[in-house]
């Protein structure tokens, strides 16, 4: 065998090796639970680390009342299969729930007026302008200006960047603000301008090029899709009953039967290496030293084979400062500070869905950029609910502070009311909240935004060049579970690989 090859190891002189390495997981959402599981598989001594007093990261549940719900994340896309995958190896298939039929509204329109989102599109882009419910939305004109993406040569040079800039171009700017804009504002948290055509959608471009039309281009896809059996877009997510914190406790009872140590409540401060050895130091509760009215903390240190940092793009980028200068000397990705209201309604008249399962808005028409009638969304929070109704009331985008950041709980709920009482076309009152929920999130930048993919192969390659060390999560692998997962599990197997055979 030649040094690039290596002879296998024996598998008691591999466990005997796994068994002496020790990680350090700093970071105890989805991400950093996966990555630590995936080093304790192979027997190596696991030791992560949260923050918090609860692990799950984006992913939280709360009790409305009695009814528990997600606060945070509450789905999977199943593109790539990756999650679901985790799922059923967790012993959570039979858990496995889709939405239910119904569909989105769009809120917003001139006059505030509603009406379904159209079907049949990709994006928000129609492959028929004139089609009743396209029409309905962008009216006459918008739909012949439309029209002229039929009539107007393609791109035969390079191609749009931008999906705002394109669609625009093409079909005109009611498609841009009052079709594409309210769909990329509630998936991605972005303008259209600023999101990345051939990541939001791949294929996009060609398919306009060799068809000749954008609109031509959609159909196109679509059909593509269809030929092999691929969801529509908007369907191809699933949920868990009892909502996705059953993932984080699934992952958690894992890590224990595995023999992994899970610690919360103590923060990583620093981090060293003499390019063998990791030094953590972190800050941890003291329970000898009570101060009054506060938590007395204490510094400890951890000592590692390797490191893996599971955090947020900007403590990790503070933590990472002085083993990986690069990432110092980058600025920081914008993330969105977005909040979700939770609401638990006594509302009878909402008990057949006015709206569907949810209500994007188009940007600046509301306050609230999203709406998830969640007991019109999954059967299994209907059933919680019994009589009752469980809405979620999303805030804040891209460059855009949440309209309730600067409220307190008992306002933002009661502007969430509001919003959710002109989302879905129906009055409520104070008197019909049951109880209310706020959560605070900081989302990472989505991977479709211009430029997101180049300023996160720049961070992984640097800290991927420091010996003993990775990091995942959502700024590096880009938003959303289907892609968090995969990323997790793939750096882990490249950290672990380099303990074991280096």
């Amino acid at each position: 065998m030649s040094p690039e090859h290596p002879a296998p190891a024996e598998p008691a002189d591999l466990a005997a090796r796994a068994a002496r390495k020790h990680v350090v997981v700093v970071g105890g959402g989805v991400g950093g639970l996966v990555a630590a599981r995936e080093c304790a598989k192979v027997g190596m001594r696991v030791t992560l680390l949260e923050g918090s007093d609860a692990l799950g990261g984006v992913i939280r549940r709360v009790a409305l009342d009695g009814v528990v719900v997600d606060a945070g994340a509450e789905s999977y896309a199943t593109k790539g299969g990756h999650v679901r995958a985790l799922v059923d190896d967790l012993g959570l298939s039979d858990r496995v729930v889709t939405p239910q039929a119904g569909g989105a509204w769009l809120a917003g329109l001139p006059g505030g007026g509603a009406a379904p989102l159209p079907a049949g599109g990709i994006l928000g882009i129609p492959g028929n302008p004139f089609q009743d419910d396209v029409r309905r939305i962008i009216g006459w004109s918008g739909a012949w200006r439309a029209y002229l993406d039929r009539v107007r040569p393609p791109l035969t040079i390079g191609h749009q960047l931008s999906l705002g800039r394109l669609v625009a171009s093409r079909m005109g700017e009611k498609v841009r603000d009052r079709l594409v804009a309210p769909v990329t504002t509630g998936v991605y948290s972005a303008s259209p301008d600023d999101v990345d055509i051939d990541v939001a959608a791949p294929g996009l471009n060609a398919a306009l090029t060799r068809v000749g039309s954008l609109s031509g281009a959609v159909l196109a896809l679509r059909g593509e899709g269809a030929s092999r059996g691929a969801k529509t877009p908007g369907a191809a997510v699933e949920g868990l009953v009892g909502g996705m914190s059953e993932l984080v406790d699934a992952l958690a009872a894992d890590l224990d039967e595995l023999g992994a140590t899970v610690r919360t409540r103590v923060r990583a401060r620093r981090l060293t290496t003499d390019g063998t050895t990791w030094r953590i130091v972190v800050e941890e509760p003291d329970a000898d030293e009570p101060i009054e009215g506060e938590e007395a903390t204490q510094e400890a240190e951890l000592v590692a084979d390797a490191v893996i940092v599971a955090t947020s793009e900007h403590t990790a980028r503070e933590l990472l400062a002085g083993v990986v200068p690069a990432l110092a000397d980058a600025d920081a990705a914008p993330a969105p500070e977005i909040e979700i209201i939770s609401l638990l309604l006594d509302v009878p008249a909402l008990r057949t869905p006015p709206r569907g399962t949810g209500v994007l808005t188009v940007p600046h028409s509301h306050t609230a950029k999203a709406l998830t009638h969640s007991t019109a969304k999954w059967s299994w929070v209907r059933e919680a609910a019994g009589d009752r109704e469980v809405v979620r009331v999303s805030f804040g985008a891209q460059g855009e502070p949440a309209a309730t950041a600067a409220l307190d709980d008992g306002a933002a709920i009661d502007l969430a009311r509001r919003e959710a009482s002109a989302l879905l076309g129906v009055p409520l009152s104070p008197d019909q909240v049951v109880a209310g929920h706020r959560g605070r999130f900081v989302q990472a930048q989505p991977a479709s935004i211009i430029g997101s993919g180049e300023r996160r192969a720049a961070a992984r390659q640097a800290v991927q060049a420091v010996p003993g060390l990775a990091a995942v999560g959502a700024w590096l692998a880009g938003t959303g579970l289907a892609q968090v997962v995969p990323d997790a599990v793939e750096e882990a197997d490249r950290l672990r690989r380099a303990l074991l055979w280096d």
